[in-house]
């Protein structure tokens, strides 16, 4: 998920802060306490409502359920997993870092398809203001007005009509979305429709298990129990169809099965993946390897998403030409029926 670019600033300027303060021995509150005087604007409020809670004993894990519902769930997730594992100056320039490459690219993706973007509401609008024209010069000829993609979508009335459909046709994709991650059984199935795509599930599993591969290391590398571990680990992959097998893992651990064994029943983790787990796991090396593969995905999901803006973009390019050759196939043939009746 990329975040609001204001949010997503203030998220770095956090994390910055937070890795230096408490590498420099300062306490948590008084981290907070700092941030909520010259910390982002936007997050000021929440910076200060999360040091009171701190004050009064509370941990920064439940701190952050009750003050911090609007930052991003991963966040609060390898928040409370650097603080059960006293990796937080970790975790949080880890976090910092990925936010970084999420600000980079939103902005590679903003880049790239703001052209066919741009091109696709420059058709909209010369169809529509063809529609229009054609409209008014039929009818100042006393003729039939002229559609030029068919429908009965002529003059000023078609015009609007046109606009308002290819409005409400996007507004009714963002609103899909919305309805179909809000409720968590549909989210879990979305999520994992996702996965199945071609281009969109491989970035999407990849921004996954690069989460799930941080996670694993950091909560396995200070002795935390393994399926305390592997619960955390799957919920901070902070996708739906990861988390929602937590308990199956967790019981095949409880009945004393390896750890590559436990993810096996986590479908949406590939089996090249498994395999690697598992030779790590016969080595010793699970924190080692989960590292490289962390950098790995994440340098993945960079690579993934870029060709998914691109891909976004001919998608655009390709319904801006089906429109206008359409209009120019229809126009066509209105003007040579025209010509066969003189």
């Amino acid at each position: 998920m990329l975040f609001v670019s204001s949010t997503l600033t203030g998220l770095i300027a956090w994390c910055q802060a937070f890795k230096h303060g408490l590498s420099a021995g300062l306490s948590l509150q008084r981290v907070f306490e700092l941030q909520s005087k010259k910390g982002p604007a936007a997050l000021r409020d929440t910076a200060g409502a999360i040091a009171t809670r701190l004050g009064g004993g509370e941990s920064l894990a439940d701190a952050l359920e009750v003050e911090g519902q609007s930052l991003p769930p991963l966040f609060r997730q390898m928040t409370a997993i650097g603080e059960k594992t006293g990796h937080l100056p970790e975790i949080f320039g880890e976090m910092g870092d990925y936010y970084e490459l999420q600000r980079t690219l939103g902005r590679d993706f903003r880049a790239q398809i703001a052209w066919p973007v741009f091109q696709f509401v420059v058709a909209v609008g010369v169809i529509a203001l063809l529609m229009y024209i054609l409209g008014v010069i039929g009818t100042a000829r006393d003729g039939e007005p002229i559609a030029p993609i068919g429908f009965g979508l002529t003059g000023s009335s078609g015009a609007i009509t046109f606009l308002l459909v290819v409005g409400i046709g996007i507004t009714a994709m963002g609103v899909s979305y919305r309805v179909l991650t809000r409720r968590a059984r549909q989210r879990v199935a979305f999520e994992a429709f996702l996965l199945r795509l071609p281009m969109i599930g491989a970035c999407a599993r990849s921004f996954a298990l690069g989460r799930f591969s941080l996670a694993l290391r950091l909560t396995l590398e200070t002795g935390m129990p393994t399926a305390d571990a592997l619960r955390q680990s799957l919920r901070a992959s902070g996708n739906a169809a990861f988390i929602v097998h937590e308990d199956r893992v967790v019981r095949r651990i409880k009945k004393g099965d390896d750890i590559h064994k436990a993810v096996r029943m986590c479908p949406a983790i590939p089996g090249e993946f498994i395999e690697i787990l598992a030779v790590a796991e016969v080595s010793g090396q699970i924190p080692e390897v989960m590292a490289r593969q962390a950098r790995h995905y994440r340098d993945e999901a960079s690579r993934q998403l870029k060709n998914l803006a691109r891909f976004a973009g001919y998608g655009v390019w390709f319904m801006v030409a089906v429109m206008i050759i359409w209009a120019i196939y229809r126009i066509a043939n209105i003007y040579f029926g025209m010509i066969g009746q003189l």
